[in-house]
């Protein structure tokens, strides 16, 4: 898609170019980014929704809520994950190792479910 920019040398509004001199136009094109393009496809199909300052808020209350769920959960699971590996349990240590994996994974999930089902609600 292209963007007509400028107008006439000679300073004619009209785009013809018919200002009484014959001069050559000073219009040229600008090719939009395959961003650009992207970005104007995407908004036919979902609307760009702008939020408030206290929706910004809520959202960022969710992510520092869950944030501190994960650290809490890193912070026991690595202390276990340091005894078994003192006392040479390989076992114990995959087995915490996996655990960690898992809560983290879905801890991050519920934090993107909460607040996707409040970016509903911003919605009605």
């Amino acid at each position: 898609m292209r963007r007509l920019v400028g107008t006439p040398r000679c300073g004619a509004p009209s785009r013809s170019g018919h200002c009484g001199q014959r001069s050559a136009l000073s219009y040229h094109f600008e090719m939009k980014s395959a961003y650009e393009l992207a970005m104007e496809r995407l908004a036919k199909n979902q609307p760009v929704v702008t939020l408030t300052d206290d929706q910004k808020k809520q959202l960022a209350e969710i992510d520092s809520q869950f944030k501190a769920r994960m650290a809490e959960k890193e912070l026991f699971l690595k202390g276990e994950i340091a005894k078994a590996q003192a006392s040479g349990k390989l076992e114990e240590i995959e087995s915490f190792e996996k655990q960690l994996r898992t809560e983290i994974r879905r801890l991050q999930e519920d934090c993107e479910a909460k607040k996707d089902k409040l970016r509903a609600s911003f919605a009605k």
